[in-house]
């Protein structure tokens, strides 16, 4: 016996095919070698778990692929100070870089909005995506695609604000973006669910005329003209929000073909805008300091450009895209911020004729006269070197 243990490698007893000497060892039970059986293995406990099936459908669909759509530019000349301080103050819980880039696409909104409202929606979702939870920019996302016909994006826009601040004030808009998506009875119910009231003599006025247009847009003519006739209505005490109130009661009676009355209030509406605005001369006239800017191109809209450039078109194609893209920035001393019209602005007509300066290549010399003595002069500027601001 002892013979025949030293002749093995580790000099140990064979065992048995139980396990153990005397066949008493504990059978083998086909777990894990060795007879263990129980817990996972290592290497499953490392393991992550699998992703449910419907994260995998998500993740692998390329339908549902998500691209963030790129801000519009803004021209340099364009800073935060150009919004007013009470809206700047309410981004101060931003970043001062993020509070920087939504001051300045507010300020687009601003001045675009009246000259190229498509435009302007951009800059508003722009701002929308920095702050989103701040609720006026939600409200002024809401106005900006409401002029821009979107009307599913400003009702939508303009509930949130009301959510977030109890405020009725844009009623009338939400009411009449449920005539734009062609629900008129849904805008009738959303007009009544508000105490008339309780609400500002301008906001009262304005919800008088979109309840009016959607009883017009039910055919109910006769009660379209009974909503227009509340106590603002008052052909001896004229307001802002007169003039728009007497031209929609006049409409309304020259749908019901009560002509006489129609022109009646047609002439109180007219005599009502000169009351509000009459004609300024001499030492009252307002003075605007206008200045152009120019609205720079997308990375895609400056390769088209260059691609028509290169293929001989390029003239009349510049010459849309740069009257398109160009706008006014005002500053009205007379106290009104709405952005001016190109078309207000009168346009000097311009000459082809060739000045003897230009035939020997020489630039004519200007000369400036300051008011205080001090004379100067200066050459103009070339004019092929790009757009000029006025």
């Amino acid at each position: 016996m002892a013979d025949q243990d030293r002749n093995r490698p580790n000099g140990r007893p064979e065992h048995g095919s139980g396990g153990r000497p005397g066949g008493s060892g504990r059978p083998n039970s086909g777990g894990r070698p060795g007879g263990r059986t129980g817990g996972p293995r290592r290497d499953d406990r490392d393991a992550k778990p699998a992703r449910p099936a419907w994260q995998e459908r998500v993740a692998n669909n390329p339908d549902q692929a998500y691209t963030k759509p790129k801000a519009p530019p803004i021209p340099d000349e364009i800073t935060s100070f150009d919004l007013p301080t009470p809206l700047r103050v309410q981004l101060k819980t931003l970043t001062e870089e993020n509070a920087e880039q939504v001051a300045r696409h507010l300020a687009m909104v601003r001045i675009l909005i009246d000259q190229d409202p498509a435009l302007a929606l951009e800059h508003a979702k722009s701002a929308a995506s920095r702050a989103g939870r701040i609720a006026f920019i939600r409200e002024t996302l809401g106005v900006t695609a409401y002029t821009a016909g979107d009307y599913s994006l400003a009702l939508r826009e303009l509930l949130a604000h009301r959510r977030a601040t109890g405020s009725q004030d844009q009623l009338p808009l939400i009411v009449d973006s449920e005539r734009g998506l062609e629900r008129p009875q849904k805008a009738l119910d959303e007009g009544r669910s508000v105490d008339r009231n309780t609400l500002e003599p301008s906001v009262r006025v304005n919800l008088s005329i979109a309840l009016s247009g959607a009883r017009l847009d039910l055919g109910q003519n006769d009660l379209a003209l009974a909503e227009l006739e509340i106590r603002e209505l008052d052909p001896a005490r004229v307001f802002e929000y007169s003039v728009p109130l007497f031209w929609a009661y006049s409409d309304t009676l020259e749908i019901l073909g009560r002509e006489a009355e129609a022109k009646r209030w047609a002439d109180l509406a007219l005599r009502a805008e000169k009351a509000l605005n009459p004609e300024v001369t001499g030492d009252q006239e307002a003075i605007s300091v206008i200045e152009e800017i120019e609205i720079p191109l997308r990375r895609d809209e400056q390769r088209e450009l260059d691609e028509q450039r290169e293929g001989g078109e390029s003239r009349g194609f510049a010459k849309r895209s740069d009257e398109g893209r160009r706008f006014e920035k005002r500053d009205d001393r007379s106290g009104n911020d709405r952005p001016r019209r190109d078309d207000d602005r009168p346009r000097r007509e311009q000459r082809n004729e060739v000045s003897p300066e230009s035939d020997s290549g020489e630039q004519p010399v200007i000369e400036l006269d300051f008011g205080d003595g001090r004379p100067s002069t200066r050459k103009p500027r070339n004019e092929d070197r790009g757009p000029r601001r006025g």
